[in-house]
């Protein structure tokens, strides 16, 4: 199915044939394109390297070419429709998905959405001022890859909100360019959207951490009953896979790096020599995993369960599961804090939903561990990189209010407070790996804390001028 570039709002849902929709997303749209101006990427450019959706089929789907920025095709994607889809899970398993939303589900699904959608600006906010400090014009355009396409993740939501929620649903749409991340007055709604993303070595965390939260999110309302909502986010789930590239190689080579200065200067504290120590990237390994930890939610949820049982949000893979889809009878075991210890209590299946969505995201997140150590290893490097406890440094959820090492264990707060620094980046951790953010913008060159990639992007050679700046 292709998608119509003719469009003022290139789209692949008939806006045409919809002309008061149409009306209205084209009222919004200078409102976004001043959003981008004003909170979007820094530094000026006159175009970067940047694929573009041209189709939703598995095979061809998107476009490369230069594209200046600001003219760069937001529009509204979703993927193809099945017209035998029926609901997989919940009380109405079985019958045929929703193409209106249903009055009763009303206020729960627009703040599913305005949640979702709120994540998507934020972080385009949070790393506005990074491409000032980018290691290489590959990776200035990687970054500015993963900009566009958070704004066009926000005009999927937008079209929803448009299409399908009347003038509550317009009125959020608007409040989702009013918020601002960090923003004291105004800030955007879940916590890991407010933290600065201030050096290339957090964003490579980010997308690698954060952005597989968003995987496992959007995987959960894939399979919604709500089929907009499913078709969107399935096609939003094929642009995401790049943000966690960018997160997974971007970290894979700065532990090349600090691998080849370790070797070359027979020493682990590689800071003297313009490197990141492995100390330092386990730290923001242990303060973006646990920060991505915290926005699945309490690890016992009632709204979960009842976002399930009514159809409005699946577990990841639904109908891969094997089971009755339905979950009234079955048990789970999570962890709970009793008599000063961490242990396991059985709950009920459906109350412990977001607990079985993390659990799938921390399997996932051990795959980079494995890929980074081996990195280490085929170095020659003894030190390997870990996962923290899932209850350490957690303030939502069961965890919250108390403190849990690396270890997992269970520790009082001045234990905590004396050992603070040694298990998230200090001040002079973030002070060392700011001063090593120098901008290198020669086509080929990259800056001394990191690795070249291994190949360019869509065949391009590494070298290749990606952005060509103003």
């Amino acid at each position: 199915m292709s998608i119509d570039y003719s469009e003022k709002i290139p789209n692949n849902v008939d806006l045409a044939g919809d002309r008061r929709l149409q009306r209205a997303l084209e009222s919004w749209q200078p409102n976004f394109i001043n959003w981008w101006k004003t909170m979007g990427p820094a530094v000026p450019t006159e175009d970067v390297y940047l694929r573009t959706a041209v189709a939703v089929g598995r095979e061809g789907w998107a476009h490369f070419d230069h594209v200046v920025m600001e003219d760069y095709r937001w529009g509204v994607f979703l993927a193809e429709r099945n017209s035998d889809r029926r609901i997989a899970f919940g009380e109405q398993k079985g019958e045929p998905v929703w193409q209106q939303v249903p009055g009763e589900y009303r206020a729960d699904l627009q703040r599913l959405i305005v949640i979702q959608g709120d994540t998507e600006p934020a972080s385009v906010e949070q790393q506005r001022r990074l491409g000032e400090t980018a290691p290489s014009l590959y990776d200035l355009r990687n970054l500015f890859q993963v900009n566009v396409e958070e704004g066009r993740h926000l005009w999927a939501m937008v079209y929803l909100l448009h299409a399908y929620f009347g003038r509550a649903g317009r009125e959020e749409a608007e409040a989702l360019l009013q918020r601002n991340s960090g923003d004291l007055d105004s800030p955007r709604i879940l916590g890991a959207f407010n933290e600065e993303t201030p050096d290339w070595l957090s964003f490579f965390m980010f997308t690698y951490f954060t952005d597989r939260d968003g995987k496992y999110q959007l995987g959960t309302l894939k399979e919604s009953a709500f089929d907009p909502l499913s078709r969107t986010c399935e096609f939003m789930l094929k642009e995401e896979a790049h943000h966690m590239f960018v997160g997974t190689t971007g970290v894979d080579r700065v532990v090349a790096r600090t691998a080849e200065l370790m070797h070359e200067h027979d020493t682990e504290d590689v800071a003297p020599h313009g490197g990141i120590p492995l100390d330092v990237i386990q730290k923001y390994v242990n303060f973006h995993y646990s920060v991505s930890l915290d926005l699945f939610g309490s690890e016992k949820s009632t709204n979960a369960a009842n976002y399930f049982t009514a159809g409005l949000k699946g577990r990841w893979q639904e109908e891969r599961r094997k089971d009755d889809h339905v979950l009234t009878e079955d048990g789970r075991d999570v962890e709970t804090i009793r008599e000063n210890a961490i242990t396991t209590e059985e709950v009920s299946a459906l109350v412990a939903l977001n607990h079985d969505l993390r659990t799938e995201y921390v399997a996932d997140c051990q795959t980079g561990m494995k890929r980074w150590n081996r990195v280490l290893e085929n170095a020659g490097i003894d030190r390997r990189l870990s996962l923290p406890h899932v209850g350490f440094n957690r303030h939502v959820g069961l965890f919250a209010g108390h403190h849990v090492t690396p270890a997992g264990e269970l520790v009082g707060p001045d234990v905590w407070e004396a050992n603070r620094d040694r298990w998230l980046p200090s001040e002079g951790d973030k002070t060392h790996v700011r001063s090593l953010m120098r901008p290198v913008y020669e086509p080929g060159k990259m800056a001394a804390w990191i690795a070249p990639p291994m190949k360019g992007i869509n065949d391009k050679p590494v070298d290749y001028e990606y952005v060509h700046l103003a």
